[in-house]
C-alpha cells in the first residue's frame, strides 16, 4: 500500500537548524521519494518501508534534541505528483 507522509520537526530549543538539517539529510539518503518546502518535508512510498525509515530517523532526531515536536500527517495514497486543479 502506498502512502504519503508530511512531517514537520520542531525542536524547542535554540540552535535548532542542525537537528532539522540532519533529519532531512537522513531522509534524503533513504530510497524513498522525499520532497521539501520551507514548512515541511514529504515522504512517499510503500507503507512498511516508509514507516520503518521514519521510526528509525524520528528516534535519532529526538535523541539529538533536548525537546521537540514532530507533526505527522499520513495519507493512504502516493500524492507526490499532486497538482491543484484551480
Amino acid at each position: 500500500m502506498k502512502i504519503s507522509v508530511e512531517l514537520t520537526l520542531t525542536p524547542l530549543q535554540d540552535d535548532f537548524e542542525p537537528a532539522i538539517i540532519h533529519f532531512i539529510k537522513k531522509l534524503r539518503a533513504s530510497k524513498l521519494k522525499v520532497l521539501e518546502n520551507p514548512l515541511s518535508t514529504q515522504v512517499y512510498g510503500e507503507y512498511d518501508e516508509v514507516m520503518k525509515v521514519l521510526s528509525e530517523e524520528i528516534k535519532e532526531a529526538f535523541e539529538l534534541i533536548e525537546k521537540g515536536l514532530l507533526y505527522m500527517k499520513i495519507v493512504k495514497s502516493d500524492r507526490h505528483d499532486y497538482e491543484p486543479h484551480f
